[in-house]
Order: C-alpha cells, then structure tokens, then sequence
C-alpha cells in the first residue's frame, strides 16, 4: 500500500481496538506518509528537512501518537513512535498496569473485552459497553452482554498487597482464562 518506502511498522493496543501503525518516509524527497490499519493518515510528500515529527491520532478516543525521525549517521534514520508524549514500551507497560484484555471465542464469533481499570468501562472489539456496575461481599460486578449470553468481571481483593484487586471474566457465571495482550 505505501510500496517501497515503508521503514518502520508497530502495533498499538488501545481500549477499543489493536492499531496497525505504517511509517513511508522517502529519504531523497522528504516524503512522509503515515496510515494507521491501510488507511492513509498522514501524507506530505516534499520535504526538505530530512528529519523531525509528525504528529497524529489514533483511535476513537483521538489518542495522540507522534513519530521522531532522527539521523544516526549519514543517511540512516531512526525511527520512534510516542503515545501520549510516552515511548510506545512505556506506554504499553503503563497500559498493561490500568487495563486488562481477555481474547475470547463465543458462538464462533471472536471478541477482544478490554477493562479500564480506572474507569471500569467495558470496550467490546472496539465499542464501548453498556454496562451495570454493583458492590458484593468480595467487591465488585460489572455486568453486560455479547449477544445473547450474560458476561461479568469481577474485582476482588487479592489477599496481597503487592498484587492488590484482581479481575477476572464470567461468561455465563463461568470463569475464563487470562489473555495476555
């Protein structure tokens, strides 16, 4: 899509979607083209300064994304992606810390749930979920629906104080496994 010039590509998970980031930048021309999931994003096609940012947004919530072009030597270039004003490594594991995914197959049909942890907003393969919150005995329910079946995460206390409140997801009162992402 962006043919030869394509030199740098990374996947961003945000709440409501896993975004694929593509970088053209035509080192004789200035060319810069960005598109996030093959849609062009970004485009100026004649620069004269070689190196610089550019600055995007990804996603629903219009996160802001910016990517650094910097020469290391000669005319080889070095390429890193910001989110939020964070490097994309810390932002992911900033990320892993405020939310939790699960990956799951229901009815055939395969669903990525995100949980904010701040928030407890639901997001269901990019849309976010009505949802009912309520307090238990051992802390918290947040319920919604994917199709016809009742889905639940609940948060509970850990025991520990390093590991804090767990979440885990019920789909139909049955508990599932945890999808690293």
């Amino acid at each position: 899509m962006l043919g030869g010039d394509v030199v740098a590509l990374w996947e961003v998970a945000l709440s409501d979607g896993v975004y694929r980031i593509e970088f053209s930048h035509g080192t004789t021309t200035g060319k810069r083209i960005i598109s996030v999931n093959g849609k062009e994003v970004f485009r100026k096609d004649w620069m004269f300064k070689l190196v610089g940012k550019e600055t995007f947004t990804v996603g629903k919530a219009g996160t802001r994304a910016t990517i650094s072009i910097e020469a290391v030597s000669g005319f080889a270039y070095e390429y890193s992606l910001h989110i939020d004003g964070k490097t994309l490594q810390k932002f992911m594991n900033d990320r892993a810390k405020t939310t939790k995914t699960w990956l799951l197959k229901v009815d055939g049909e395969d669903f990525r749930v995100v949980l904010e942890k701040d928030t407890m907003d639901i997001w269901c393969n990019g849309q976010k979920m009505d949802v009912t919150g309520e307090f238990v005995d051992d802390g918290t329910e947040t319920h919604f629906t994917l199709g016809e079946h009742d889905c639940c995460v609940k948060a509970t206390s850990s025991g520990q104080k390093k590991s804090g409140i767990v979440h885990y997801l019920l789909l139909d009162g049955d508990r599932l496994s945890d999808s690293a992402q």
